[in-house]
């Protein structure tokens, strides 16, 4: 089956400078800076949360640790419990902004494990809808995101209080 080509012109401005030095994203997004710029929604004092720019589902966020660190071995305890503590915090504002009926929660350690980025350990959190699984994928290889980032960005802020 071929994959049919949505025409996205407005994912012309963040590929035309991603990865430019070959740095890591999550570290660029870890390093102080313009959160709404970079879709920083919420930090802590070992870890931050950031919207994924791939999503695979709208409201796709990424929890990372501010440190670069490949595996959970590497983690502290306490990175791991502030990690965990960011997963609940994006599981209540993902709630009370877009209303999921439930979540896929994972990580993906090493390139055979899915992995796109191996050396920057990083949560996946997934809203996920009844029926959001539709033709569109099954029948046309295509999937749809309803919302733009800068959108999903404010709403998310604002269902925590924070501007």
């Amino acid at each position: 089956m071929s994959m049919d080509v949505l025409w996205a012109p407005w994912r012309m401005q963040y590929i035309s400078r991603v990865d430019k030095n070959g740095g890591c994203f999550l570290c660029t997004a870890a390093a102080p800076g313009d959160d709404r710029e970079r879709y920083v929604l919420w930090r802590s004092e070992t870890c931050f949360a950031v919207l994924n720019r791939w999503p695979y589902n709208n409201g796709h966020l990424l929890i990372a640790p501010n440190a670069h660190k490949a595996d959970l071995t590497d983690l502290t305890d306490a990175e791991l419990a502030d990690q965990m503590a960011m997963l609940k915090r994006c599981e209540r504002n993902l709630r009370r902004a877009v209303s999921p009926d439930g979540f896929n929660v994972g990580l993906n350690l090493g390139r055979v494990a899915g992995a796109g980025l191996r050396d920057h350990l990083h949560w996946h959190v997934v809203p996920r809808w009844n029926g959001d699984t539709n033709f569109m994928p099954v029948t046309a290889s295509s999937k749809i995101i309803p919302q733009s980032l800068e959108a999903l960005w404010e709403l998310l802020r604002r269902s925590n209080g924070t501007r």
